[in-house]
């Protein structure tokens, strides 16, 4: 009953903060001209998922307000790591990217002829950061790789979903809601600091008001590595693993939106909204 209040109460700060700071943020990027055309040329301001930045460090201040105990908050302070981290990352290929080059496979090319891509650094760092959540879980080797390896991959689902309005939020959502009813212990009430937040902004997202950029699609997509590496056996952890190195290998060859446009079911949920 405890975890119930908490969850509560960190909803209502993240969605009521997310939708009082966004139209601060929206102006100051506007101002800024941190703007770019979406699918459908429209000039908008890219980047808006730094919003969630502010709101995860508010909301892990409440949370460790409420909880003292020490080993949940070496939990909090990893996912806050690699969220601000990630989310650091995402902000320079937002602003700076070169988008000649696209995809894993095209950036480590680059890479290997001696040229950094912002996407090929964000591809690197995030391997790093889950690396190091990985070590400070646990000793094994293999549940390192293993961590490692969903942390990074996971990170990049959200950016290959992110290439219309409101499709990786929707892709999100349905992730958590299976976590958050499979989740147990203190992990469960991890996504209650970023999902509350990704609610209030998803309308701005989903009507093309603003992108929330690889700045959010990043913090996403970390956040569901890192609930998978903190809070799931190794059978459902090899299983995720199968998925994403499956769908990497399948957006590097197809077009995930013309598969999407294809499935009437699919092209459906993903128009929804709009």
């Amino acid at each position: 009953m405890a975890d119930m209040y908490i969850m509560l109460i960190l909803a209502l700060v993240g969605f009521v903060g997310t939708l009082l700071i966004i139209p601060m943020f929206k102006k100051m990027l506007i101002e800024g001209e941190i703007v770019r055309p979406n699918y459908k040329q429209d000039m908008i301001p890219v980047s808006m998922g730094i919003v969630f930045v502010p709101m995860l460090v508010i909301s892990s201040m409440v949370l460790a307000y409420i909880d003292r105990d020490s080993e949940h908050m070496k939990y909090l302070f990893m996912f806050l790591f690699a969220a601000l981290s990630m989310s650091f990352a995402g902000i320079m290929d937002d602003i700076i990217g070169n988008r000649n080059v696209s995809g894993l496979k095209g950036h480590f090319k680059s890479l290997f002829k001696g040229t950094l891509t912002t996407g090929g650094f964000k591809a690197l760092y995030g391997g790093f950061v889950g690396l190091l959540i990985s070590v400070v879980l646990t000793r094994s080797i293999p549940e390192i790789v293993l961590n490692t390896l969903i942390i990074a991959l996971s990170t990049n689902l959200m950016n290959l979903m992110d290439l219309r309005p409101g499709r990786v939020i929707k892709v999100y959502l349905v992730i958590m809601i299976v976590m958050i009813a499979t989740l147990t212990g203190f992990t469960r009430i991890l996504p209650f600091l970023i999902v509350p937040a990704v609610l209030a902004y998803f309308n701005q997202d989903l009507k093309a008001k603003c992108m929330m950029g690889d700045a959010g699609s990043n913090v996403l997509g970390i956040s569901i590595g890192i609930f998978m590496a903190f809070g799931y056996s190794i059978n459902v952890k090899i299983g995720w693993l199968v998925f994403l190195v499956l769908i990497h290998i399948l957006t590097e060859k197809y077009s995930l939106t013309k598969i999407i446009e294809k499935n009437k079911v699919l092209n459906f949920l993903d128009r929804l909204g709009r």
